[in-house]
């Protein structure tokens, strides 16, 4: 019997995993992926907002703004990458009373260190922007960080003090027997006393299975959003975040640096039905390449190494986090966590803490709770660092992916830490292999090679990311024989 399950294994879910993890509670956390951090998460933005966008008064505008400063304690401890660059809102004449009317509402929700900037004020620090953009707001407290790389963080914590983590773990049914429910997924049973329902796109569909009434429910609408991702030769663009005005249609495309120094231009916002369609477009793509040329026109779309999508879980007719206990009791929504969501990450944790309390929940410290950090990358390190690590480790002298100077002991290591790592994209978002120029293309096989070697597996078996995404279906002739692969 566990104490509480938690449905969802992207950064929400993650969170209040990490935070349960620091008390006496028995806690799963399962996910239908292979892999932690494998759909919204990880197709984001990478933004932490300061905060004066959500209406104030909301959950959203409360957690947003205190989980923008955590960020700040929690990233360096976990040594995910994060710099707080600060962001612009940048407007025309015409968009003057908007800008100001987000620094007010900044002001009404609490953020800190904001500033209205005009004129030569804005190319100070942004030269690179289009000369009719005359007014800025100036957030100091925003931030740019790795999603996944924090996600991974909370999960792999919260699995070494004590939580159960279930993977490919698809959740069919849900059954409540007294106080007591039963959740399944491919014959697998989990009992718990309550439920954390952190499922992202499918928050709606697992909520309905608890209801008697499912016009009690929610609908999740998927709204998808595209992006180009840049070589690190066009980070060099822009200084901040880069926000354009907003309008009815959200925060505008925005145009910033990355945590990793690469630069990302999008998204649009498309309301879908499809909660898988990922495609990414040509016509959405040239939307968003006009929109950014109103930022700046300095940007070579040439040196484009990646476009993808990312879905936000927005629900229908209601535009704030929706969080609480719901109508079944025992049963908890952290559901349509769209933007700033990831903004709000850490503060999901300690708000759900609250939220057990209020239910009845003891909370006993784990006496044993103890944080381990997320291993550093070798090109992070110093020339003493890295002398160190090769005499530790030989393989950490042999580079593997050029493009992000990854070596094999990185690579060796992410397959053998906590949470298992079951494809080429899992290893990459441990320890960015692939992540460069030529995502993977030179490094992408010999990565194969090592998981083949280290896991005691088939290149058969070795998946590109999700399941049913195997890289190789059929061996060729000749070569070297099969049985030696």
């Amino acid at each position: 019997m566990y104490d509480v399950v938690i449905i969802g294994g992207g950064i929400t879910g993650a969170s209040i995993a990490y935070e349960l993890s620091k008390y006496k509670l028995k806690v799963a956390l399962v996910e239908k992926e292979n892999d932690v951090a494998c759909v919204t998460t990880k197709a984001n933005s990478g933004i932490v907002h300061a905060g004066y966008d959500p209406k104030p008064g909301t959950i959203m505008a409360k957690l947003n703004v205190l989980g923008s400063k955590m960020y700040k304690e929690l990233a360096p401890l976990f040594h995910v990458h994060y710099s707080n660059i600060g962001s612009l809102v940048v407007g025309r004449k015409e968009d003057e009373a908007k800008v100001l009317e987000l620094y007010h509402r900044g002001l009404e929700n609490k953020v800190e260190d904001m500033s209205i900037l005009r004129g030569e004020e804005i190319f100070k620090i942004e030269p690179n922007l289009n000369k009719d953009i005359s007014i800025a707001l100036y957030a100091k407290s925003a931030a740019v960080v790795s999603p996944w790389e924090m996600c991974l963080a909370f999960a792999e914590n919260a699995v070494r003090n004590g939580v159960k983590l279930y993977l490919s773990f698809k959740v069919t049914s849900i059954k409540k027997e007294r106080d007591s429910f039963f959740v399944e997924s491919n014959g697998t049973i989990l009992k718990t006393k309550m439920i954390i329902n952190a499922a992202g796109l499918y928050a709606d569909e697992i909520y309905n299975m608890v209801l008697d009434n499912k016009e009690d429910g929610f609908t999740i609408v998927p709204v998808k959003g595209d992006y180009y991702l840049l070589d690190k030769e066009e980070g060099k663009n822009v200084n901040h975040v880069i926000f354009q005005t907003p309008t009815k249609l959200g925060k505008g495309v925005l145009v910033s640096k990355t945590c990793h120094g690469n630069l990302i231009v999008g998204p649009n916002a498309i309301t879908i039905e499809d909660k898988e369609d990922f495609g990414v477009d040509e016509k959405s793509l040239d939307y968003i390449r006009d929109m950014a040329n109103l930022t700046t026109n300095k940007i070579n779309y040439r040196n484009n190494i990646r476009n993808f999508s990312g879905l936000r879980a927005k629900i229908l007719n209601y535009d704030d986090f929706l969080i609480g206990e719901s109508k079944v009791k025992g049963f908890i929504n952290f559901a349509g966590i769209k933007s700033p969501g990831l903004s709000a990450a850490p503060a999901f944790g300690p708000y759900a803490k609250e939220i057990l309390e209020g239910m009845g929940v003891k909370f006993v410290k784990n006496e044993d709770f103890n944080i381990t950090p997320l291993p550093k990358f070798f090109k992070d390190m110093s020339i003493d660092e890295i002398e160190e690590k090769i005499k530790e480790n030989e393989l950490y002298g042999r580079i593997i992916c050029r493009c992000e100077t990854v070596s094999e002991g990185e690579i060796v290591d992410s397959l053998h830490r906590p949470i298992p790592c079951l494809s080429i994209d899992a290893v990459k978002r441990r320890c960015n292999a692939g992540m460069g120029r030529c995502q993977g293309g030179f490094c992408g096989p010999k990565i194969l090679e090592i998981m083949v070697r280290e896991l005691h597996v088939t290149p058969k078996d070795v998946l590109q990311d999700k399941d049913g995404s195997n890289i190789v279906l059929e061996y060729t002739k000749g070569g070297l024989a099969h049985e030696e692969i």
